[in-house]
């Protein structure tokens, strides 16, 4: 269990935030594909609706950096909420009121990931404010995110089979709203810039500022660049391959029970991270990676379906244990007027190559097989890990000294 002192007002209204807040992000993927569906968009459509939901994100995410801490996370955050509320409600009414033109849904979905862009470098602006203990508040917040991502979609389902699509985008664009309203009742977080001072600057600088505070850290952008190339070769050919054979092997009621337990060893790593504080985060996360190699090799071996399961739960706690040490790591050694900016960029790092490598895994696999794909995922993790451990600037990096105050 969390210590009772992590839960303080403003906690509780963050988490409260940041889970509704995620909740939406999880339903509304669900949502689109059933209402583009039922336009008659097909396939293809949902397809497009899809990358027009995530292409900004990742595209704009350094710029809501910026921004975040320019005019202040909170503030930025705020108006992210609303202004996703409010263009969700008109592509609810859109499909309420018929079939909308693909061009209409699409802009919409754009604007909604451009919102997200400017909301996530806020999450971890916010946590060092509101968290004594902030390794902690990570591990909370990534059960928070594992609970969300198993009973989103399913909720998303439910919710479709007594109510329309477009009712469904319109409840969904509801968990902004209460996520604004929490952010607003913050009362340790200023609305403005934390620690600017009035120094004018102008838009440009602040994107290489930030820039250069990212490069100035071997530890941090040395992550990076292992980790682009296991979305790459790892992560990425997994979700795409081992997905679609679960799918096409042992069928959609097994594949969902696989991805329950795939949150549940999230769950049980974010557990375990609320007690467990190693010396050296990075070090320690970096070995939970080889945990993950469990997740494509079951796949590859054709190992029965709850075995795989089992391994699936194995590689979540691997893969949730690194990333609370890692976030950890980035919101306690970086200063608090850059952590923003230095975040976005983490981000933009960490997200670009998985969509590469998801998108050459079915080419690929027509060429050399899937299972020999799955193998060389399965060893991307032991490579992964054996990287980040040979750069002494990550292997060294001692856990930040605990905060005195929130």
């Amino acid at each position: 269990m969390a210590d009772a002192g992590l839960w303080t007002a403003d906690f509780r209204l963050f988490f409260a935030a940041r889970t509704s807040s995620l909740l939406g992000d999880v339903m509304l993927p669900v949502a689109i594909t059933a209402a583009v569906i039922r336009a008659g968009y097909g396939a293809s459509g949902v397809g497009y609706a899809l990358a027009a939901l995530i292409a900004p994100f990742a595209a704009l995410i350094i710029f809501g950096g910026v921004l975040s801490d320019r005019f202040g996370a909170r503030r930025l955050m705020v108006l992210s909420d609303a202004a996703r509320l409010c263009v969700q409600a008109v592509l609810a009414l859109l499909f309420l009121l018929g079939t909308p033109p693909l061009w209409q849904i699409l802009v919409l979905l754009a604007l909604v990931g451009a919102g997200s862009a400017v909301f996530q470098p806020g999450v971890a602006s916010v946590t060092p404010l509101i968290a004594r203990d902030v390794q902690q508040a990570n591990a909370t917040l990534r059960i928070a995110e594992s609970v969300t991502a198993v009973i989103g979609p399913s909720l998303a389902g439910l919710l479709l089979v007594v109510a329309s699509p477009a009712a469904v985008v319109a409840l969904d664009a509801l968990t902004f709203a209460v996520s604004g309203a929490c952010l607003l009742r913050l009362r340790s977080v200023p609305m403005g810039p934390a620690g600017r001072g009035d120094v004018p600057s102008s838009f440009r600088a602040d994107l290489v500022e930030g820039w250069r505070e990212f490069r100035a850290r071997t530890w941090l952008w040395s992550v990076i660049v292992v980790y682009m190339l296991w979305q790459l070769a790892g992560a990425g050919p997994t979700m795409t391959l081992g997905y679609s054979t679960l799918v096409t092997e042992h069928g959609s009621a097994t594949f969902g029970l696989v991805m329950s337990a795939l949150g549940a060893g999230s769950v049980l790593a974010g557990l375990v991270a609320m007690r467990l504080r190693p010396r050296y985060p990075l070090r320690a996360g970096a070995l939970s990676i080889i945990l993950w190699t469990l997740m494509p090799l079951s796949v590859a071996l054709g190992l029965p379906a709850p075995v795989v399961a089992a391994c699936y739960a194995v590689s979540g706690a691997g893969q949730a244990f690194w990333i609370v040490m890692f976030h950890t790591s980035v919101q306690t050694h970086i200063p608090q007027d850059v952590l923003g900016r230095v975040h976005a960029y983490d981000a933009a790092g960490s997200l670009v190559m998985k969509p590469v490598g998801q998108a050459v895994a079915g080419p690929l696999a027509v060429v050399v097989g899937t299972v020999p794909l799955l193998f060389v995922s399965a060893a991307m993790a032991l490579v992964t890990c054996t990287l980040l451990l040979a750069i002494p600037a990550v292997r060294d990096l001692r856990r930040a000294p605990p905060r005195l105050d929130p």
